[in-house]
């Protein structure tokens, strides 16, 4: 995996860069985690570890705390991460791409810094309980009262809201205006009073999706992201980079599973059954298509491309891919259902929400048929 050519090509000096990584690895293994220690501290915790060493927001420009550098550089360090076994880089940088395109110059210096640092820890507050897919239909507003707004409303599957500081919240500003021009994007201290967040225990045992409550709660006009109304646009951008599973790091935790099926294949071949096997070729087939999507959409990136309802076809297929991974893993290696092998079984859990986070994949469908396909509604 760590040596997988990209079709786009590799600069020259991305393999030194993977070079320098692999060293510093080995100088600073990955921290065990403490007794009752809550993932997201750990994961806290090795977030400062990475940025310690220039391992976060490689693809942010440096005056804002970043390197300076392209988005393969940061997916280079994303599959050596992977490669090793390492927790992957912190998910922040489709909320760091949001503040670069969209927040004020004041914004910038002021939030990325801290954001990538994990000074701060931040959340998304996008999705709601009656509108989580169509996220056009949100129903939280921010009524405007000077300088300052009021925000009124819940959201919903706010992924690690107990444990962060900041969140990127999207409520409507103006609803006399069209659904997709009235969303306007704001900055929201956790702590600030009138909010509440209540977290929501999974079938895997897990805590990470949240409710958020907001009750009157008080945002200044400088914690407005972009200009009033565009919400939308700063919202698409930011579920682009969150479909590209290169960005996010789920190509290099696929890849280690498929590579475990393949091992599976040539040490046992002759004596797995032939639907399991085929089932496998699927696998491998899922995951070499998604790589060639996701490497197109961070082609088309480097080129200067706007991402547009396009990653709707990447976020399906990555789905597709994760939930038949993880189905045919547990039947390959069932000694997991038992929690003898490893967390298999939590990510096979995990991988059913798939079909639901980052946009349900009806609404998926909807998109490339409207906007991609350009086909007639329905009557």
């Amino acid at each position: 995996m760590t040596d997988m050519p990209l079709d786009f090509g590799d600069p020259a000096e991305l393999g030194q860069l993977r070079r320098d990584f692999r060293a510093w690895m080995a100088r600073h293994p990955v921290p065990e985690r403490l007794p009752d220690e809550p993932v997201p501290a750990f994961l806290h915790r090795w977030h400062r570890l990475l940025h310690s060493g220039g391992w976060v927001g490689l693809d942010v420009p440096e005056i804002y705390g970043g390197r300076g550098l392209s988005t393969l550089h940061q997916v280079a360090i994303s599959e050596e991460l992977a490669a090793c076994g390492a927790p992957g880089v912190p998910r922040i940088g489709y909320l760091a791409h949001a503040i670069l395109g969209f927040g004020s110059e004041e914004q910038r210096l002021r939030l990325l810094p801290r954001m990538l640092a994990g000074d701060d820890v931040w959340c998304q507050g996008f999705s709601e309980p009656d509108a989580g897919s169509d996220l056009a239909g949100m129903t939280t507003v921010a009524q405007r009262h000077g300088d300052h707004f009021i925000v009124r409303g819940q959201k919903l599957w706010t992924s690690y809201a107990q444990y962060s500081d900041l969140c990127l919240l999207l409520a409507r500003t103006d609803r006399a205006a069209p659904r997709h021009s009235s969303i306007s994007a704001f900055v929201l201290p956790l702590s600030r009073a009138g909010v509440t967040v209540q977290p929501l225990r999974a079938a895997n045992g897990d805590d990470e999706f949240c409710e958020l409550f907001l009750d009157e709660v008080c945002v200044e006009e400088s914690e407005l992201i972009g200009a009033e109304g565009e919400g939308w646009p700063l919202a698409m951008a930011t579920v682009s980079y969150e479909r590209n599973a290169l960005d996010t790091g789920h190509i290099s935790k696929y890849g280690l599973v498929v590579e475990r099926l393949r091992q599976v294949v040539r040490d046992r071949g002759d004596d797995l059954p032939d639907g399991l096997r085929s089932e496998i070729g699927r696998c491998v087939v899922d995951f070499e298509v998604l790589v060639a999507h996701a490497r197109r959409r961070t082609a088309e990136r480097l080129d200067g491309q706007i991402a547009g309802p396009e990653s709707s076809i990447d976020k399906l297929l990555m789905t597709a891919t994760e939930q038949r991974l993880y189905e045919t893993a547990l039947r390959v290696f069932p000694e997991a259902l038992v929690g003898e092998a490893d967390d298999l079984f939590g990510d096979y859990l995990y991988s059913r929400a798939a079909s639901v986070y980052g946009g349900t994949s009806q609404i998926q469908r909807n998109i490339i048929a409207k906007r991609v396909l350009h086909l007639p509604s329905p009557d």
